[in-house]
């Protein structure tokens, strides 16, 4: 774990909430002045604390009505197997994460789709032929009722 004190802090919360701001305003905001703030940004950056910037875009109005939650068993947890299955998911663009558990389902994928109709597609076509898929059991969102990106910070 990186160590990080009280501004490195304000500034990932900063950051984390907007992205797009400046420079000028994120060290106004966290009491800098530009070029130490600036400093400190690169600094996260290159420690890979801050692994990118991404916009956040809604998937219903972009398509995307649905999304899915699938639970995949594999027939084997050889660490080869995994590899492979993990390859081919990061080759599925409908697959927007992907987290190895421990216990009975080795991964949860979240998966957005147009429709019913294009998950089944999905699902048949690409997911369950997967190499070394025992199983795969899914969860239609109904509703969000929270999701916020990166990480709480003090």
């Amino acid at each position: 774990m990186t160590s990080l004190d009280d501004i490195d802090k304000d500034l990932l919360a900063s950051l984390q909430e907007d992205g797009r701001m400046t420079n000028v305003d994120l060290a106004a905001r966290v009491g800098l002045t530009p070029p130490p703030c600036l400093r400190r940004v690169r600094a996260l950056e290159e420690s890979g604390v801050i692994r990118g910037y991404h916009a956040d875009l809604d998937a219903a109005k972009l398509g995307y009505a649905i999304t899915v939650f699938a639970m995949v068993s594999l027939k084997s947890q050889a660490e080869d197997a995994l590899r492979q299955f993990e390859d081919h998911v990061r080759g599925l663009p409908e697959v927007r994460e992907c987290h190895m558990l421990n216990g009975e389902i080795d991964f949860i994928l979240k998966i957005v789709s147009r429709d019913l109709q294009s998950f089944q597609e999905f699902l048949t076509s690409k997911l369950t032929p997967a190499p070394n898929v025992a199983s795969v059991k899914t969860s239609l969102t109904i509703r969000t009722a929270k999701s916020e990106p990166g990480v709480p910070l003090e």
